[in-house]
């Protein structure tokens, strides 16, 4: 069991600072993550996209995801999994990303 229990927050939190190589935003705020789990032995699920299927960037970003909610205290497993389907779509920016893109 992990020492200390790792939330929620914390894991967007650490998500909050990767950021797409190509669009000046965070992963969360554009919307690339789907879905965060984390069991009670500090094991951590987290289903994410990217903005298309083809992004070259993809193993970089989903890399960059892993070692910052790994280097949370209490995280066990890190299980990052990419999906497509829902497909991204700008409607998922946040408005806050949508105002520092100005769009």
């Amino acid at each position: 069991m992990a020492e200390e229990t790792v939330t929620l927050e914390s894991i967007y939190e650490a998500l909050k600072t990767v950021y797409d190589p190509e669009i000046p935003v965070n992963i969360v705020d554009l919307g690339l993550v789907y879905d965060v789990q984390v069991k009670d032995t500090g094991d951590v699920y987290v289903q994410m996209t990217l903005t298309f299927p083809g992004c070259g960037m993809g193993p970089y970003i989903g890399q960059q995801a892993e070692w910052a909610v790994q280097e949370l205290d209490g995280v066990e497993e890190v299980q990052i999994e990419m999906v497509f389907d829902p497909p991204w779509s700008p409607e998922l920016i946040s408005e806050e990303a949508r105002s520092q893109l100005g769009i």
